[in-house]
C-alpha cells in the first residue's frame, strides 16, 4: 500500500506549489515584478461588462476586386511572356474569377495557357478553350485558400486595431467561413471602438479618367439611380456604390468605376456629392503604408500625413511621373477625399485633407480614427455586422456577485454533507476537493482562458463530480469493512474496484465536453473547457491524492479513520 508513498507525496508537492505560483497573478499585479509567469484567467464579458460583436466578411466583394486585378495584371503579363497580344481580356463574371481572352488565332492558346500556368499556378482553370478565345476562372482550392486568408487577415487587422484602441484582452475569433466573433470586455468606449473596427480604412491612389465629362457622368449616375430604384441614404454607402456601378456596367469604360466625393460644404453625401470615374488597372493601393498620423495643415485644421515602404514609393513615384499633369484620387473606403493634379513624382509621402463643415473636434477625432486605422492596417475587405449586444458594468457586477454566493453556497453545502456523513474520510474528500479547485483554475489560469458564468457553473458543476468520486469510493470502502476486511485492506480493495466506474463517468463527460469544445463558441466552450478541465484534474484528485492520503494516515501512521 504504501508503495512508492514517497514518490507520490513529490508529485503533489509539486503540483501545489506550481498551481500557487500560477494562481498569485490572479490576485496580485506581477507586471512590475519578475514571476514565473504572468498570465492569469480573464473575466469574460458576461462578467465585467463590453461589447459583443457578430461581423461577415465580404468574401465575394474581395473576390471581384482580385478577379479584376488579376485582369489587369494579364494584359501586360502575357505580351511579355508570351509574346502574344490577345483581342483583349474581359471580365465576365467577377465573383467566380471568370475572365474571357479573346485570341487573334487558335495558336496563341498554348502560349498563353503556358503563361498563365506560370504566373498564376493553381489560381486558374480553363473551362473554355476555342479558336477564338479562351475562358478561365478561378479554382475551387483557389478560392477556398483565398477565403481562409482574408478571414485570418481581417482578423489580424481588428485585433491590430483594438490593440491600437488599447482594450485589453479581448476575444476575436473566426466563426464559420465569413463571419467574425469580436468580445471587448470591460470596454468602456463602446461607440468609438466599433466604429474604428467596421471602418475599411481602404486607401488607394487612383487614376481618374478623363474620358467622360463631369456633367455626362452625373447623367449616367441620374439614370441608373431612376433604373435601380437606387437612393442614398436607404442604403449603406458601399452597398449603393456596389450597386450603381452594377448598373453602370457597359455604359462606362471598362475597368473602371464611379465613387464620389463630399463637397466640402455639404452636410453629408445625401445631401450633395461629386461623381469620380476612376480606372481600377491604373494606380497603387494603400497597403504599402508604413506609417500614419495626425498633423495639421497651414490653417491649423487636422490632416492625416502618410509615409509609404521602398515598394509603395517605387510604385507610387512610377505612376505620378508617368502621369504628371493628370488628376490623381485619393480614395478612403470608397469615398474620393481629394483628387488633387499630379505637378512632379511623388514618392514616400503625402496627406490626406479633411472635408469641412464640422467643428474642429469632430474633424480630429475622424482624422485620429482614420490614422489608427491606417496604421493598424485595412482591412482586405468590408465588414457587415450582423450582431451587437452590450452588457453594462453594472449587471456585470450583479453576475459576479450571484456567481461568487451560489459557488460558496455549493461549496459549503458539499463540504458539510461530506463531513456529517463521511466523518474523517469526508473530512479528507473535502481536503482532495480543495485540491481540485487550486489545480482546476491554475490549469485554467495558464491557458489565460476567459472566465465567463457558463464558466463558473461549469466550476460548480466540478464541484459534484468530485465528490460524486468520493462518495463512490468511501462507499465501497465501506463495503469492504462490514465484510471485516481490514482498514488498509479496505482502501485498496475500496479504490480498486471504484476506479472503473469513474473512469467510465469521467471519459463520457470527457467526451461530451471535447464536442462541445469544437463544436461551440463563446460561452458553451468556456463552459466545456471548465468542466473538461475539473473532470481530468478530478481523475487526478480523486484517486492519486485520496489514496495517497489514506495510505499515508492509515498505512504508514497506522490511524484508524471513523468512517460512518
Amino acid at each position: 500500500m504504501t508503495q512508492n508513498l514517497k514518490l507520490r507525496w513529490a508529485i503533489i508537492m509539486a503540483v501545489l506549489v506550481l498551481s500557487i505560483i500560477w494562481l498569485v497573478p490572479n490576485f496580485v499585479n506581477v507586471d512590475k515584478i519578475w514571476w514565473p509567469t504572468k498570465s492569469k484567467m480573464v473575466l469574460g464579458l458576461d462578467i465585467q461588462g463590453g461589447s459583443h460583436l457578430v461581423l461577415k466578411v465580404d468574401v465575394e466583394g474581395a473576390l471581384k476586386q482580385d478577379a479584376t486585378r488579376l485582369a489587369g495584371s494579364m494584359k501586360t503579363e502575357i505580351p511579355e511572356e508570351a509574346k502574344v497580344t490577345p483581342k483583349a481580356i474581359t471580365v465576365v463574371n467577377a465573383a467566380r474569377g471568370e475572365i474571357q481572352i479573346d485570341l487573334n488565332k487558335a495558336e496563341d492558346a498554348e502560349a498563353i495557357e503556358s503563361t498563365l500556368n506560370k504566373f498564376y499556378q493553381g489560381t486558374f482553370r480553363v473551362v473554355e478553350s476555342a479558336p477564338d478565345k479562351m475562358t478561365v476562372e478561378f479554382s475551387e482550392i483557389y478560392v477556398r485558400d483565398f477565403s481562409s486568408k482574408l478571414l485570418d487577415q481581417a482578423i489580424a487587422t481588428i485585433r491590430n486595431r483594438i490593440d491600437e484602441f488599447g482594450v485589453a484582452e479581448p476575444s476575436i475569433a473566426a466563426q464559420g467561413t465569413d463571419r467574425i466573433l469580436v468580445q471587448l470586455p470591460g470596454i468602456k468606449d463602446a461607440s468609438t471602438a466599433k466604429e474604428l473596427i467596421n471602418r475599411t480604412a481602404r486607401l488607394d491612389f487612383m487614376m481618374v479618367d478623363l474620358g467622360t465629362s463631369v456633367a455626362d457622368l452625373e447623367k449616367l449616375v441620374q439614370d441608373a439611380e431612376k433604373e435601380k430604384g437606387l437612393k442614398l441614404g436607404e442604403i449603406k454607402y458601399s452597398q449603393y456604390v456596389t450597386q450603381l456601378n452594377e448598373a453602370l456596367k457597359g455604359k462606362i469604360p471598362e475597368n473602371t468605376v464611379v465613387y464620389f466625393e463630399k463637397p466640402e460644404n455639404a452636410a453629408s453625401m445625401e445631401v450633395a456629392r461629386i461623381p469620380f470615374l476612376l480606372k481600377l488597372d491604373e494606380g497603387v493601393a494603400g497597403n504599402r503604408l508604413s506609417n500614419a498620423f495626425v498633423g495639421g495643415d497651414q490653417f491649423g485644421k487636422p490632416i492625416v500625413n502618410f509615409h509609404l515602404d521602398a515598394l509603395g514609393a517605387r510604385q507610387f513615384g512610377d505612376m505620378t511621373e508617368k502621369n504628371t499633369g493628370k488628376p490623381m484620387a485619393i480614395v478612403l473606403d470608397k469615398v474620393v477625399i481629394s483628387a488633387p493634379t499630379i505637378k512632379s513624382r511623388i514618392t514616400d509621402s503625402g496627406q490626406i485633407t479633411l472635408g469641412g463643415g464640422r467643428d474642429i473636434k469632430e474633424t480630429l477625432k475622424e482624422a485620429k480614427l482614420i490614422s489608427m486605422a491606417l496604421r493598424a492596417g485595412s482591412l482586405p475587405a468590408a465588414l457587415e455586422q450582423l450582431e451587437e449586444r452590450t452588457v453594462g458594468p453594472s449587471l456585470g457586477q450583479d453576475a459576479i456577485e450571484k456567481g461568487k454566493l451560489a459557488t460558496m453556497i455549493a461549496a459549503i453545502g458539499v463540504f458539510v454533507f461530506m463531513i456529517l456523513y463521511y466523518r474523517t474520510y469526508g473530512l479528507i474528500a473535502d481536503i482532495a476537493l480543495v485540491f481540485n479547485l487550486l489545480v482546476t483554475v491554475a490549469i485554467l489560469s495558464t491557458l489565460g482562458a476567459t472566465l465567463t458564468l457558463p464558466g463558473v457553473a461549469g466550476l460548480a458543476l466540478t464541484l459534484g463530480i468530485s465528490v460524486d468520486a468520493s462518495v463512490i469510493i468511501f462507499e465501497r470502502i465501506k463495503e469492504e469493512l462490514k465484510k471485516g476486511a481490514t482498514a488498509a485492506a479496505s482502501v485498496r480493495e475500496g479504490f480498486d474496484r471504484a476506479f472503473s466506474s469513474i473512469f467510465d463517468a469521467n471519459v463520457t463527460s470527457i467526451a461530451v465536453c471535447v464536442v462541445l469544445m469544437y463544436y461551440g463558441t463563446g460561452p458553451v466552450r468556456g463552459f466545456a473547457i471548465t468542466l473538461l478541465t475539473g473532470l481530468v484534474i478530478t481523475m487526478f484528485t480523486a484517486i492519486f491524492f485520496t489514496r495517497s492520503v489514506l495510505d499515508l494516515v492509515i498505512g504508514k501512521w497506522k490511524r484508524n479513520l471513523t468512517l460512518k
